[in-house]
Parts: C-alpha cells; structure tokens; sequence
C-alpha cells in the first residue's frame, strides 16, 4: 500500500514537522549573529558575499583564505574569528557527547529494504557517499530515488527536506521524478519544486555551484545534495600526467568543500563515480576495474559504494570501504518507480 500523500491545500510537500523546526536552527549558527559579538555588519555582508552564511562554515576556512576577501584585513579577521569561537563550541568533546551529536545523523532511505539494512538504514548525512560502478549499473537511477525519497517525513525513514541537483554529464532527467514520486504516493509537481538543479560545464563552474548553495542551506531546510558525476569535468579539463598534480589538488579542494557543506548544514551527500581500466589489476582478475579519482577520492569519501549489473534489471551493491559497516553485498532492482527490492 502506498504512503498517503503529504502536501497542503496549496500541492507544495510540507516538509518540516512542527517539532522539528527547533533542531533544525541548532545545527548551525547564522553569521548575523557576529553583529551581537561586535563585528561590523559591513564585514558580515563581505562573508555573506563569499558564500559564508554560518559561524560553522566560517571555522571551516583559514585566515589566509578569510584575508583573501576584500576589505578584510588580519586584524579584522583575527576579531572575526574570535568572535565565532566565543558563538561556538570548537574544542575537545568526550565521546558520550559525540554518540549524542551523533543522534542528529538523518539515513535517507534508497527505496530497498536490502540496500538501507546493508547501509545500515540509509544513505546518512554528515558524510559523503559514493557510488562508483561501469555505466548502466544504477548509480543514476539512485540519485533519483533519492530525490523523492529525501523529501519523505522523518517517520517515513526520509530526510524531510529539499534536494540539491549538480549534473555535469546530463543524465538528470525531471519525467522520471514523476512515476518515482507516484510510487511513495507524493505530489510529482511539488516534489520538483522542491528540487533545486544545476548543469555544470567546467570544474571551476562546478566549485563555483558549490559555493553559491550555502546561502540557499542558510535559508531552506536541505538534507540532500547530490554531485552526478563529481569526476567527469576533470577528466574532461584536465589531461595528461603533466596536468595530474593540478587536477588532484583542485579535486581535493572540490570534495573538502562538500564535506564541508555536510557537515555544516547536516546533509547528506550523495557523489557518483566513474571507472577506469587497471592494467595492474591482475591477472586472475576476469574485470579489472577501479574507480576515477585516485587517493584523494578514496580518502575524501566516508562511505563508498561498488555497483555491478546482475541479471535483467537486477543491481548488485557491495560495500567497498565504511568506517562502521560491515562488508557485504545487497541486490536490488531499477523499476520505472526507482530503485525497489530484487524480485525472486
């Protein structure tokens, strides 16, 4: 039986519950709020304008980087920053107050009861998750899954919030929203509008998204933000091994800003990969692939997913590397209303 339908008078999702709202405003504190501690509202606007919206997110830069904004100088900045400590909590926890902080993680489910057990209940925020596998093995097809089941209520194992879209090999495709959508018994066309997309075209228009979707975060109550695929701009702009220390250090400092934005914003984020071939793989290996991206992917990524074709429309997903899960394999299956359980 499908989920009753979760929209007002007005078709749009009502995505925050009422006794959710307070826990929201305590995940981060708003940068407005440096102008009680004594800091000029001018200098607030100037990190605002730096895509800086949060005291967390401003902790999160160095002040070299803070005195690269203009009109900010060292003295400006050392207050800035004093201020922000004084407004947060940046120092040593115990690890009672870790497992209690713990508790605010969200696990989103992908529409299998198979993959959210081997996920341990979903693909959680705080972190990233990668799926990496050839085309046509359902990395894509979770991604939209994930985009309507996002915005399921709390108690329904969704995220209760929007969704943030990066596409930079476009594949994102809004129809296949709709029987998604049909299938958790939600309103398609107020599923979309909660939906906030982007096509990027280069690495640097791809960083520069990123950089933009904090004032939105600041403001809206995300809980997804996926990145399709976070590896094919810099394969395409970048080439050749006299170019792949320039690549990795841009990659590095592309994938520190998404663990950034989970973190601050207490969102999940969802990353696809690409493969390659690998020569050194073996010999008694009948496949041997690994995935795009190297060292500084495999470091940046909490949770990493290998995905392979089955029979039919059947997926297999393995965990390939997760601090806190287990090894092991679920198979799931790609429907016209998203990703569901394998069928016997």
């Amino acid at each position: 039986m499908a989920p009753s339908r979760h929209a007002d008078e007005g078709g749009q999702l009502q995505l925050m519950d009422a006794d959710r709202v307070d826990d929201e405003e305590e995940c981060f504190e708003s940068i407005d709020k440096l102008i009680s501690q004594g800091i000029n509202a001018g200098d607030v606007k100037k990190l605002q304008d730096a895509g800086i919206y949060t005291c967390n997110g401003l902790m999160m830069h160095t002040k070299k980087n803070l005195t690269g904004i203009k009109g900010l100088s060292e003295a400006k900045v050392d207050k800035i920053c004093e201020a922000a400590e004084k407004l947060l909590n940046q120092g040593f926890m115990t690890g009672t107050d870790l497992l209690l902080k713990r508790k605010s993680v969200v696990r989103i489910t992908t529409g299998s009861q198979a993959l959210d057990e081997l996920l341990g209940g979903g693909i959680e925020t705080l972190c990233i998750t990668e799926a990496f596998g050839e085309f046509r093995s359902g990395k894509t097809q979770l991604a939209h899954t994930l985009c309507v089941s996002t915005q399921l209520p709390i108690h329904m194992h969704g995220g209760n919030g929007k969704v943030a879209y990066i596409d930079t090999e476009g594949t994102f495709r809004p129809e296949r929203i709709v029987p998604i959508a049909e299938r958790f018994g939600m309103d398609a066309n107020a599923v979309l509008d909660n939906i906030i997309y982007a096509r990027a075209y280069t690495y640097e228009h791809q960083y520069n998204l990123l950089l933009g979707l904090a004032a939105k975060m600041a403001e809206e109550p995300f809980r997804l933000l996926i990145v399709d695929s976070v590896i094919a701009l810099f394969r395409v702009d970048f080439s050749g091994r006299g170019e792949l220390a320039e690549r990795q250090q841009k990659l590095a400092q592309m994938l520190s800003r998404l663990t950034k934005i989970a973190e601050e914003f207490n969102v999940a984020v969802y990353i696809t990969n690409q493969v390659i071939a690998d020569p050194g793989g073996g010999m008694f290996i009948t496949d041997p692939k690994k995935p795009a991206g190297g060292h500084v992917l495999a470091h940046a990524a909490t949770i990493r997913l290998m995905l392979r074709k089955g029979k039919g429309e059947q997926r297999v997903c393995k965990i390939f590397d997760a601090p806190n899960l287990p090894e092991g394999e679920a198979v799931f299956q790609v429907t016209s209303g998203g990703i569901m359980d394998a069928k016997d």
